[in-house]
C-alpha cells in the first residue's frame, strides 16, 4: 500500500527537481564559470566593491523585521485574546490589502511620500513646511520608504504565524501558573513568551527572506537611492553590463548567507524548547 501511495509524490518530486534544483544547480555552474564557462573564482573576488550594497540590504531587512515583530507580537498577543468575532473582522482588515498587487499597493505608497504627495500635502497645511523654511520633507529616495515598504507589506507574514501559535496555548498553562501566583507580566514572560517563540521565529524568517532579497521596493521607494541586493542582482541579468556569471556568485552568496540565518534562528527555537520542557 505504501509503495502505491509513494507513486503520489512523483509529481512532486519532478516539479521540485525542475524548478528548485536544476536552477540552483545552474546557478553554482555559472557562479564558478567565466564567460567561456572555464573554472574560476573572480566572480566572488569581485563582489568586495558591493559590500555596502550587502550592508546595506541586511541592515535594512533587519530593522524591517524588528519593526515588524514589534507591532507585529502585540497585535497578534491582542487579537488572540478576543473574541472569535472579532478575530475575523480583525483578520478580514490584515489580510485585505494582501490582495491587491504587489506593485500596486508599492506604487500606492510612492503617491504618498513623493514631494507633492499626501503626507507633504497634510504638512503644507498645517505650516509645519513654512515654519522649516522648505518646500516639501525628502521622503522618497530614503532609506526609511525602503523600510516602510517592507513593513507595510510583510508585516502580514510577521502577524499570521505568531497569532496561530497564541491562540492555540493551552488556557490550563496559563491557570496554573496564575494559581501558583504568577503575576500577568511573570505569565506573559515565563510561559506565553517561550511558547510563543516558534511563531516568532517563523515570522522573522518570513520578514527577512523577501525583505533581505527584495528588488521592487527598494527601486519604487528607493528611487534608485538605495540599491540592494535584488536591485544588484537583476542588474548583472537585466542591465548593460549583463553578467549574468557574477550575478550566479551574488545570488549564491545571499542564498548562504539567508541558510546559515535560517539555521540559527532555528537551533535557537529549539534550545528555547528543550530549556521549556526541562
Amino acid at each position: 500500500m505504501k509503495n502505491k501511495l509513494s507513486w503520489f509524490a512523483v509529481p512532486y518530486v519532478v516539479w521540485m527537481a525542475l524548478m528548485v534544483v536544476i536552477p540552483i544547480l545552474i546557478m553554482v555552474v555559472y557562479a564558478f564559470t567565466t564567460a567561456d564557462f572555464e573554472g574560476t573564482m573572480e566572480n566572488f573576488s569581485e563582489m568586495g566593491t558591493y559590500a555596502s550594497v550587502f550592508l546595506r540590504s541586511f541592515r535594512l531587512a533587519i530593522i524591517a523585521t524588528l519593526i515588524c515583530l514589534f507591532i507585529g507580537y502585540p497585535l497578534s498577543y491582542w487579537m488572540a485574546h478576543e473574541g472569535p468575532g472579532f478575530q475575523r473582522v480583525a483578520m478580514a482588515l490584515i489580510m485585505l490589502p494582501m490582495w491587491m498587487n504587489f506593485l500596486l499597493r508599492t506604487y500606492s505608497w510612492m503617491s504618498i511620500l513623493e514631494n507633492n504627495g499626501l503626507i507633504n500635502q497634510f504638512f503644507r497645511m498645517i505650516g509645519l513646511l513654512d515654519l522649516l523654511g522648505v518646500e516639501y520633507i525628502p521622503i522618497i529616495g530614503t532609506s526609511g520608504a525602503v523600510v516602510l515598504g517592507m513593513v507595510y507589506n510583510y508585516l502580514p507574514f510577521m502577524i499570521l504565524p505568531i497569532y496561530s501559535v497564541i491562540v492555540k496555548l493551552d488556557g490550563s498553562l496559563l491557570e496554573a501558573a496564575r494559581d501558583l501566583g504568577a503575576d500577568s507580566a511573570r505569565v506573559f514572560r515565563k510561559v506565553i513568551l517561550p511558547l510563543s517563540l516558534p511563531g516568532v521565529l517563523s515570522g522573522v524568517t518570513m520578514v527577512f527572506v523577501p525583505s533581505v532579497s527584495t528588488f521592487a521596493i527598494s527601486r519604487l521607494l528607493g528611487g534608485g537611492n538605495q540599491m540592494m541586493l535584488g536591485d544588484l542582482i537583476e542588474l548583472q541579468f537585466l542591465g548593460g553590463a549583463y553578467a549574468p556569471h557574477l550575478g550566479a556568485a551574488i545570488s549564491m552568496v545571499m542564498m548562504v548567507i539567508v541558510v546559515v540565518c535560517m539555521v540559527v534562528m532555528n537551533r535557537f527555537g529549539e534550545g528555547e524548547e528543550e530549556a521549556m520542557m526541562l
